[in-house]
């Protein structure tokens, strides 16, 4: 069974020739630069929940939101943060094992699962890319398909760089402050990303890149540039 991840699904709406040539051809797109302070900053925040989680008590930054949830215990919760196994669903109509790894889930008074996502930004204001909001009704739609129960209301923890007060006094320490901003998802349109993603996958040639698309550009440029 061919496996699907949630960043595939999204570069099939960002860019059709781009996920072509990844899942059909096996040319990727180049690496961007390593997140590796988002990478330290979400292995913190996660070591913060996990403690709560098993103390069963809303972590601080919940308490100051008035969000009323607490960390969601459950055994599989350290499979589905892994990146190479997520939360997964066997989705028949494309033979396609769906699958997306979570930073964290909240559990609400009513029992509803609550998806959460951390990020770390160093800019003056943070935002709510689209795409974030789509990374969010994946992993929803995945938890539903998996039978839980689960509130269209997710979260994102942003971890914001406080440059004003700049490096602690003797050691080189950065200082974050956190911020809370509620999301209301519409998984509505997974079901047809997914059919659409398997589609383009299956295609004879590669389809049209995305106009927006600065790989796309750059290819077709430097074949105008080198061209004699």
């Amino acid at each position: 069974m061919q496996k699907i991840s949630r960043s595939k699904i999204e570069l099939s709406l960002e860019c059709p020739r781009c996920f072509w040539l990844d899942v059909a051809k096996g040319v990727k797109r180049p690496p961007g630069f390593p997140f590796t302070l988002n990478n330290a900053v979400d292995y913190l925040l996660k070591q913060e929940f996990d403690q709560h989680r098993e103390q069963k008590t809303p972590h601080p930054v919940m308490v100051t939101h008035m969000i009323e949830a607490v960390p969601f215990d459950h055994p599989e919760i350290n499979t589905w943060r892994h990146n190479f196994t997520g939360i997964q669903f066997h989705h028949k109509p494309s033979e396609l094992l769906v699958f997306g790894a979570v930073d964290d889930i909240w559990q609400n008074p009513k029992g509803e699962l609550m998806v959460v996502d951390y990020k770390a930004t160093g800019a003056q204001n943070h935002k709510i890319y689209d795409s974030y909001g789509r990374q969010m009704e994946i992993y929803q739609w995945l938890l539903e398909q998996n039978k839980h129960k689960v509130s269209k209301t997710g979260y994102f923890v942003f971890a914001k760089a406080n440059k004003a007060e700049g490096f602690g006094f003797g050691k080189a320490a950065l200082a974050f402050d956190l911020f809370v901003e509620a999301y209301t998802g519409d998984n509505s349109w997974v079901e047809a990303a997914i059919l659409n993603a398997k589609k383009i996958s299956e295609a004879d040639k590669a389809p049209d890149p995305s106009a927006e698309c600065e790989y796309c550009s750059y290819r077709k440029n430097a074949v105008k540039a080198t061209t004699v």
